[in-house]
């Protein structure tokens, strides 16, 4: 162990033993000068690292002096620094990990919009077959307002149907694939000659189960990723969320101030959870003198671009086309190498400013300014070599027309801006090439003219309602506006051979637009893969298997 008492830089505290007792049961040491707070009540660790801030004296010691006997010291803080105060960055010292189940993906995407100081897992439907019933329902949200309509039953109708088709064809979808991608025609370990084999030629049990498993797990996750295009937007999902008191209650502020009463009813059910958790950081969210007037701004903003849009966009027509992608926005090549070049040079300056810099990298023969940026990404050796901030000088404005499905996987990346439209059926539907060839692409049509006939007349009563009818098929449109270090991340993770296609598809797509605008940039996207796979998770499967029987 260090002698701390030795080191110049080490000005610690002296704690007497009775101190010593209590501070070994909230925090991780007490005698260095890194140490963890473990402290168990959440509320008291963000008021104690404020309190931190604000003080000469040491945690620990603050700990001690002002919070050890005092147990309402937390609220006490919090009421005084965010409500009188309205010191908005202390709210992000509490922290509350929440999950909310049986939601539809319409609420859950719009949960996932807030990008910034929340952390979300949801449930796969990749590895989830959604094909269970409960009590006798397929597991689909039904909408208060649709519900209450004489639309029900057709609104009703068209869900279940989705959710048959769905659900009978996971059994025959596998049986195809089976045929069109035999288990013979791939390779596993065998723990004998530690090599990879065919699977005809495995001999032990051991690695012919773990096989069979790889195999099984691979052709379920590719079964799935085809047919999910079928389901509804209402089905249901389940997420677990992680945040901070400031993001949760900005969030809450933005549900209540929804047009959809599942986002306005799960607010308050929300609210209540974190009141028992961290209370004095969503005080605000629904009081009369803050939350009300910001959920009214909302309203307000909402209602009067709904109207601008209808009077300013009448006359323009819809895009029906089949999937596109568009390159609307994007930086002069010459320009951006030199805002690259000079970016990655200014971290090493010694004083001179970035303007004079930028100046300096113009005037530099095209090889040298190649060399700056190529230097910048040359020891990347895998993906999560990330490059450096000079790369988010420049920024990309593509616009898509995806599935819903797609969207879903894309909208995941929170640094990026995505803006989107309500979901609907008027830009047609993509069709799965499995689909057709397993023989179904009539009553997949089928259920799509269902879904889009409820659709049809749900909306033009309710718009926003109208959106948990339609089917992830459906195309969507959006806009990404991205820098280049996060197309970076973007396009390396989203072209893995493990992906979803749709999407793999859509990211190389994306590189080559990049990668033909600004060819040098390009270069440092070091890890896209262009290639294209039958069954997507086969590798990624055998990784896993093979890590679990290392552990054995």
């Amino acid at each position: 162990m260090t002698d701390h008492s030795k080191n110049e830089n080490s000005f610690y505290d002296i704690f007497i033993e009775e101190e010593r007792a209590v501070l070994k049961s909230h925090f991780s040491n007490i005698d260095k000068n890194i140490f963890a707070i473990i402290t168990p009540k959440q509320v008291d660790r963000g008021a104690l690292m404020s309190r931190y801030s604000r003080t000469d004296k040491t945690m620990r010691r603050v700990f001690l002096d002002e919070f050890i006997h005092n147990p309402n010291r937390g609220k006490e803080f919090y009421d005084r620094v965010l409500l009188d105060y309205g010191d908005d960055s202390v709210a992000e010292l509490g922290e509350a990990q929440i999950a909310i189940e049986w939601i539809s993906n319409i609420a859950a995407k719009r949960l996932e919009d807030r990008r910034i100081g929340l952390s979300y897992l949801e449930k796969s439907s990749r590895y989830v077959a959604l094909d269970q019933k409960i009590r006798g329902k397929y597991k689909y949200y039904r909408e208060e307002l649709i519900m209450s309509s004489k639309f029900s039953d057709k609104y009703i109708q068209a869900c279940d149907h989705a959710f048959v088709l769905y659900s009978k064809n996971i059994s025959s979808m596998q049986k195809y694939l089976e045929e069109i991608e035999p288990i013979e025609k791939f390779y596993f370990f065998d723990s004998s000659t530690k090599q990879d084999v065919s699977y005809s030629n495995l001999k032990e049990s051991k690695d012919i189960e773990s096989a069979n498993r790889i195999y099984r797990l691979t052709i379920k996750a590719k079964s799935l990723d085809i047919l999910r295009g079928i389901l509804p937007a209402s089905t249901l999902t389940n997420m677990g969320m992680t945040g901070n008191g400031r993001a949760f209650e900005y969030l809450l502020s933005r549900m209540f101030a929804s047009g959809l009463s599942e986002l306005r009813n799960l607010a308050g059910d929300l609210h209540d959870e974190l009141d028992k958790i961290i209370p004095s950081f969503v005080k605000r969210a629904n009081d009369e003198k803050y939350g009300k007037a910001l959920q009214e701004y909302f309203i307000n903003t909402r209602n009067a671009i709904i109207n601008l849009s209808e009077s300013h966009l009448k006359n323009i027509q819809v895009n029906r086309n089949p999937q596109t992608i568009n390159l609307l926005e994007f930086p002069d090549n010459f320009e951006a190498e030199v805002k690259v070049a000079a970016a990655i040079l200014y971290e090493f300056a010694k004083g001179q400013s970035l303007e004079n810099i930028i100046k300096y990298v113009r005037s530099l023969k095209d090889n040298e300014r190649i060399n700056i940026i190529q230097m910048y990404t040359k020891f990347r050796s895998n993906r999560r070599h990330r490059p450096g901030r000079a790369f988010e000088m420049v920024d990309y404005t593509f616009e898509l027309l995806t599935n819903f499905g797609m969207f879903r996987d894309l909208h995941r990346h929170r640094l990026l801006t995505i803006e989107r439209q309500l979901l609907s059926t008027k830009h047609g539907y993509d069709i799965p090439q499995e689909i057709v060839d397993l023989g179904i692409s009539n009553e997949f049509k089928d259920c799509m003219y269902e879904c889009n006939e409820v659709y049809e007349i749900l909306s033009n009563r309710m718009p926003e309602q109208a959106q948990y009818v339609v089917n992830f098929a459906f195309r969507y449109p959006y806009f990404l506006k991205v820098n280049l270090r996060e197309a970076c991340h973007m396009i390396e993770l989203r072209t893995l051979p493990q992906g979803h296609s749709d999407y793999r598809s859509v990211c190389q797509r994306l590189f080559k637009y990049i990668e033909e605008k600004n060819p040098i940039l390009a270069k440092g996207i070091k890890f896209v893969d262009l290639n294209t796979y039958g069954l997507e998770r086969f590798t990624t499967e055998k990784k896993t298997e093979k890590r679990k029987q290392e552990k054995t």
